[in-house]
């Protein structure tokens, strides 16, 4: 790598353990645990995939550098192209609801999202607190800022908010669900560090959905 290069770095695991999780997950535990959305009103979780399927993505905090660029480019999936298939995209957070809409704003993210303030469905899915690196790394096509800038921008961000916080959990990792219609379970991947997203042509993918060039805007790949 070039000098000045930033670091993307992302764990790599074999094709055999992502997804593994989702062995693990009993939906029926899941009916009575609610999310609020960006006005305050709950909903249930089991009400995101009981009619469609839908990509779930868990993150970090919002005030997390690769978790914002991650969103920036779920953002750049078409809609009609989600609706055409009849999936969701839904992120989750673990924030106040009342910095969802600041967050979508900063990320140009216009789907669904969600909190899960007192990270109830975090807990009773399992995923990880604190950060697992392997020796074995990739490059994240996602992340686009170097750890050092990166960090330097989540802090500032948290000293200019209104509230002054970390808008979640900082030791708290996030990870992906493909789920429904109905308690079903297709994929799920926990996060082992903040670089540890799933690409999202490869949910797009295992939700039989065209590839997205995430390089410039919203443009669909036809293979």
């Amino acid at each position: 790598m070039a000098a000045g290069s930033p670091i993307t770095k992302q764990i790599s695991r074999s094709s055999s353990e992502i997804g593994a999780d989702s062995r693990r997950i009993c939906v029926s535990e899941l009916e009575h645990y609610s999310v609020v959305d960006r006005n305050g009103e709950i909903r249930e979780f089991s009400s995101l995939f009981q009619r469609s399927k839908a990509i779930i993505i868990f993150v970090r905090h919002f005030l997390c550098y690769t978790c914002k660029e991650y969103v920036e480019d779920l953002g750049k999936i078409p809609r009609e192209a989600l609706q055409e298939a009849n999936v969701r995209l839904i992120v989750i957070g673990h924030s106040s609801f009342s910095h969802i809409k600041a967050f979508c704003t900063l990320t140009g993210y216009a789907h669904e999202i969600y909190v899960d303030p007192e990270k109830h469905l975090y807990n009773k899915l399992g995923m990880r607190r604190g950060e697992t690196y392997m020796e074995t790394p990739s490059i994240s096509p996602h992340v686009k800022s170097g750890l050092l800038s990166g960090s330097l921008k989540s802090v500032w961000r948290a000293m200019t908010s209104s509230l002054f916080d970390f808008q979640g959990d900082p030791q708290q990792q996030g990870g992906a669900l493909i789920m429904g219609p109905g308690p079903v379970v297709h994929f799920s991947h926990y996060d082992m560090n903040r670089f540890d997203h799933v690409p999202i042509d490869w949910l797009l993918q295992l939700a039989d959905l065209q590839s997205v060039d995430f390089t410039n805007s919203h443009r669909i790949i036809h293979i």
